[in-house]
């Protein structure tokens, strides 16, 4: 080996280093700043940025990628543990997504699928505490992808620390369709005349027929990957929430970035319309 490679791979090594002590040190001292301060009881998530992370690291089989960003979700639950979030909505695909190849489908669906499949038997969520559930028109989904919520759903049922919503198949012009249509059912069911169910339409009624009615609204929506949009995510929930837009791409989001995210929340003044 020559004595200018050898010098190369020492400054590699320093580098990388260095660069690990900067982020620890930058990431205690978001950690003080956050702590001790109100955190949201809700965040949600717009997992975006799988597509151009798969471009730049060279990556063409979908599974792998959306692997990585699904492996990202067992970083994310050990952050708002510790932090004391309670609830947390994740968007991982769309009802917009099913006009994508079937191959990116199938990636997207199969990496969720393992994913919820390896939680169901995972200690640490038990000892976590945390449940998991499914929001969206499950019923457009695989049989496949339907038995692997349902088996996560039921593994995790009992547990009440942190509320993890997987929102899939979802859209939210969709959700607020959804619930005026069940509304309005429960007003046939009950053999109301029309003008008594228009009467009934109103922003609270509605509420209580979501897809999460139990959910608080999310006090925080952080979108990844640069985007500065909503595309329809919690559209009816997100009135008054804070949102927060970061260039990372998902399968790259760090502590830091998060911490950032919960750090700017903190640091805004929440009038709610008044």
């Amino acid at each position: 080996m020559s004595a200018a490679h050898t010098d190369e791979e020492g400054s590699r090594v320093f580098y990388v280093c260095m660069r690990h002590i900067l982020y620890t040190l930058y990431e205690r001292r978001l950690l003080r700043q956050v702590a001790g301060r109100a955190v949201p009881r809700h965040v949600g998530l717009i997992l975006d940025g799988n597509r151009r992370y798969a471009r730049e690291y060279g990556l063409p089989d979908p599974l792998d990628v959306y692997g990585r960003g699904a492996t990202k979700l067992d970083d994310l639950i050990e952050w708002c543990r510790q932090l004391g979030i309670p609830a947390v909505t994740l968007w991982v695909f769309s009802t917009e997504n099913f006009r994508r190849s079937a191959a990116e489908i199938a990636g997207i669906l199969g990496a969720v699928e393992l994913k919820l499949a390896r939680l169901a038997d995972d200690r640490r969520v038990a000892r976590l505490g945390v449940r998991l559930r499914a929001v969206g028109r499950l019923e457009l989904l695989p049989d496949s992808t339907l038995a692997a919520i349902r088996a996560v759903e039921a593994a995790t049922a009992t547990h009440q620390a942190l509320t993890l919503t997987i929102a899939i198949a979802y859209g939210g012009r969709e959700e607020i369709a959804d619930a005026v249509r069940a509304l309005l059912r429960e007003g046939v069911k009950r053999g109301e005349a029309l003008e008594e169910m228009v009467e009934r339409v109103t922003p609270e009624a509605i509420g209580r027929y979501l897809y999460a009615p139990d959910l608080p609204d999310p006090d925080l929506i952080i979108r990844t990957s640069g985007e500065v949009r909503l595309s329809g995510f919690l559209l009816w929930q997100s009135a008054h929430s804070e949102f927060y837009f970061c260039d990372v791409h998902w399968p790259a989001f760090r502590k830091i970035d998060f911490l950032r995210a919960v750090r700017a929340y903190q640091d805004r003044e929440r009038r709610f319309g008044r």
